[in-house]
């Protein structure tokens, strides 16, 4: 007699449980890899900033700055103190000269004159392990890179590499040339990344004890004066931020990758500081609560992504780095300010 060969149920179970394990084994090695591909495109995004800066630099002597252009005020008085950011100066270095000829200067930065080039999105200025697949300002562009303001606002504002004109702001330094970097290029952060925000809707989910925290802005109710050059102010109020409860809600999203081309002065669009280490969230400082934007200079805006355990970010010197979400405090602010005079040791992050 001839029998039929098959597989008992047990078998079948048995080799069921097989493939399974082999999957789970090998599902976190592909979702590593694709994280590091994303992580690659963001490196080489940021690279292109430092290299567009440098190109910019020899051209104008002078780092971009956080607004850069005039402030008109006329028939869209609603856009007084809003102007053209850095990511528009960089626009020719980027391959953005077209966009940076649409753009109307003598004109709003946010009139419909400029909508042509505003609702274009430069796709070097977003982070694909970002996640969010729509414009969250739509239809205007957006960006996840941001400029780096300085340290602390309780110590010195505008510390950092991309500031404003002294125009706009008295306390402002800016024009930075090369040798306002006395801490050294190679010391002294230019650009990071941020996660963009999310509609108003969802605010509401977005609390200091859930994975989106680095999406939303968090009241500190308390305020701290600006310029006291005073470590142990600024670190007072980084304490009373960091003891918030896990269940206080975001008061704003709007401003993290508002729009990819404008600039204010002291806003937290496309910029960030030197406060709380990488990937924590966005403090306001309620001394500069005036409107929803909040005072980036003044309060705590560190740069926030999805990239496990960090943040990339390009130095003056046009490099780019992995810097980790456990940086020591002193270290993470020497590397916000220019001419600090601080020591960093080069395995210090």
């Amino acid at each position: 007699m001839r029998h039929r060969r098959g597989f008992t149920l047990i078998e079948l179970l048995v080799v069921i449980a097989i493939i399974a394990v082999l999957i789970a084994l090998l599902l976190p090695a592909v979702q590593a890899a694709r994280e590091a591909a994303r992580r690659s495109q963001c490196v080489n995004n940021l690279k292109q900033l430092g290299l567009a800066t440098h190109n910019y630099l020899s051209t104008n002597a002078v780092f971009p700055l956080t607004c850069s252009g005039p402030q008109i005020s006329g028939e869209y008085a609603y856009d007084s103190g809003w102007t053209w950011g850095w990511p528009i100066a960089l626009a020719p270095q980027i391959e953005q000269q077209a966009v940076f000829n649409a753009m109307n200067f003598m004109t709003k930065c946010r009139g419909p004159e400029n909508t042509t080039s505003g609702y274009m999105q430069v796709s070097g200025l977003l982070c694909p392990s970002d996640g969010v697949t729509v414009q969250p300002n739509a239809p205007w562009g957006t960006n996840n890179y941001v400029g780096n303001f300085g340290g602390p606002g309780a110590i010195q504002r505008f510390s950092g590499s991309i500031v404003p004109a002294r125009k706009w702001v008295a306390d402002a330094p800016g024009p930075i040339t090369t040798a306002s970097i006395t801490d050294g290029t190679s010391n002294t952060a230019l650009f990071s990344e941020h996660l963009l925000r999310v509609p108003n809707a969802q605010l509401p989910q977005i609390v200091l004890g859930s994975p989106k925290r680095g999406r939303g802005f968090f009241p500190s109710g308390k305020s701290v004066a600006n310029n006291q050059y005073n470590a142990t102010a600024a670190q007072g109020f980084l304490t009373t931020c960091k003891s918030l409860p896990s269940s206080t809600v975001a008061k704003n999203s709007l401003n993290f990758g508002y729009i990819w081309s404008v600039g204010y002065y002291i806003h937290t669009v496309n910029m960030y500081t030197h406060y709380n280490s990488p990937n924590t969230f966005a403090c306001h400082n309620t001394v500069s609560e005036t409107t929803q934007w909040w005072d980036a200079a003044s309060g705590i805006v560190p740069p926030t992504s999805n990239h496990p355990g960090g943040v990339n970010i390009t130095f003056a010197d046009g490099s780019v780095k992995f810097i980790k979400d456990s940086v020591s405090l002193p270290t993470w602010w020497a590397l916000g300010t220019r001419e600090g005079g601080e020591t960093i040791s080069s395995d210090s992050y």
